[in-house]
């Protein structure tokens, strides 16, 4: 049995146990988000539920049949780190009813629809990138795609900015994506290809993530700034 395991097993070890076959658990609802970050997969995605799967370890990465899935809904502003505590105690369950069910040679190992598949494939540093261009829901996704770690980020006077936690709002932005707006409360609001991104908790290299209003105590931002 393996989890989340990075890499391709070759087929004597498969095939090595007594029944002929390995399982692994694998944090998605397979065919969806084969690969490395299912996690951050199905938040980049915008998907209302994702779940775990039972699956038989074959050649092709995450492809084999599926014993049992566990599915849930997503939390409306859940970040990959809290959606994975919760999908690794439902990945311990799937396994059980498993190996419960092969044990007793009931199991039922149902073929997956390939052309149902995606594609969840390791994320580098590039892929926490903020790109102002685009729609603030996408980056409010990205931001809880990449929380806590590495963390979305984006660039202000030459220093990176991490952004762990946003929302969104749709409200026509008027300017350059980027730009960095404070209304009268004090609130930040950013600038994007459509709509506001309104971070919540900030972090410089180095310091310890902090909401905004710690943030800007400490190291004001000011309006008309463009970040990126």
């Amino acid at each position: 049995m393996v989890v989340a395991f990075g890499q391709f097993i070759p087929r004597a070890i498969r095939e090595l146990p007594s029944l002929g076959y390995m399982i692994n658990g694998h944090a998605s609802l397979l065919p969806r988000h084969r690969g490395a970050a299912p996690i951050v997969g199905c938040l980049l995605a915008g998907d209302r539920e994702t779940g775990v799967s039972a699956m038989r370890v074959e050649r092709e990465m995450d492809a084999g049949p599926v014993a049992g899935q566990i599915r849930i809904a997503i939390g409306k502003n859940e970040n990959a780190g809290e959606l994975s505590a919760r999908l690794a105690v439902l990945t311990a369950d799937v396994l059980e009813s498993t190996i419960e069910q092969i044990a007793a040679g009931i199991v039922t190992w149902t073929p997956q629809q390939d052309s149902l598949a995606t594609e969840a494939p390791k994320i580098g540093t590039a892929d926490a990138a903020l790109d102002w261009q685009r729609p603030a829901e996408s980056l409010a996704r990205r931001v809880r795609a990449m929380a806590p770690t590495p963390g979305a980020f984006t660039r202000i006077d030459g220093e990176t900015l991490r952004i762990l936690e946003a929302r969104f709002t749709s409200d026509p932005a008027g300017s350059a994506p980027g730009t960095v707006q404070v209304d009268a409360g004090g609130e930040l609001r950013i600038a994007t290809g459509r709509g506001w991104l309104i971070p919540r908790v900030l972090q410089r290299p180095g310091k310890r993530a902090m909401s905004v209003e710690d943030f800007v105590r400490g190291r004001p931002i000011a309006a008309g700034v463009i970040l990126g």
